[in-house]
């Protein structure tokens, strides 16, 4: 069950003010005394009570100089830097109440344009004829960032589909390479100036003028060089 939220004002009533002060003044203390232990730190409270003169202290009187003369040796920015009074922290909460209330306006009139455009599509008149120009500006606002919206979720799909190039595998490329060498090796040119070679051989021709075959390196047993 949720704490009733503490309503922070002066309370006008005597016994209640002083039944109040007593819950709070020790339940204070023990915050206190459960932070040093637990997280290590130095920390102290001085409590002034109307009806007491003299203020309660926790630990000690002693414990107190020593973490004031500590607070003191500090300059007095580092002393301000974190330093809060009743006013500043209520001022501190006014603004992040404020910061909250913008926004969840912020968001209601979000959801009060996209009730209205969704009115508009399912309904045969156009609602936005008795409309200001401020909301059809707000209108327009949200229309804008909803398509940029869309475009970058397609933006980042695309990008995802996009196929990469295939990379051979390094055996693949080897073996491709193996063939391109074993093609050259093989590969004998005919001289351009020999003439039509069959026909010569037909006719008889002029043994000088025939190509060797003892010095062709011949990949099997088949005598012809042309033909492998």
């Amino acid at each position: 069950m949720a704490r009733k939220k503490v309503d922070l004002t002066y309370i006008t009533n005597d016994s209640k003010r002083k039944a109040t002060l007593r819950k709070r003044k020790n339940g204070l203390i023990k915050k206190v005394d459960e932070i040093s232990i637990l997280c290590g730190v130095e920390a102290c409270a001085i409590i002034y009570v109307p009806e007491n003169p003299t203020p309660e202290v926790w630990p000690s009187e002693d414990g107190v100089q020593r973490v004031l003369a500590r607070f003191r040796g500090v300059s007095e920015v580092e002393q301000s830097k974190k330093m809060l009074s009743q006013e500043s922290f209520l001022r501190h909460r006014i603004m992040k109440a404020q910061e909250q209330l913008k926004k969840l306006k912020a968001e209601n009139r979000k959801k009060e344009m996209t009730l209205n455009i969704y009115q508009y599509f399912n309904s045969s008149g156009n609602i936005f004829d008795s409309a200001n120009m401020i909301y059809l500006n707000d209108i327009s606002h949200m229309t804008t960032q909803n398509l940029q919206e869309i475009e970058r979720k397609i933006d980042c799909r695309d990008d995802l589909e996009e196929p990469q190039e295939a990379v051979p595998e390094e055996s693949d490329y080897q073996e491709q390479q193996l063939v391109a060498q074993t093609n050259d090796h093989h590969h004998v040119q005919v001289p351009a100036d020999h003439g039509n070679w069959s026909t010569d051989v037909h006719n008889g021709a002029d043994h000088g003028n025939q190509l060797p075959l003892d010095d062709v390196n011949l990949p099997s047993g088949w005598l012809n060089q042309y033909f492998p």
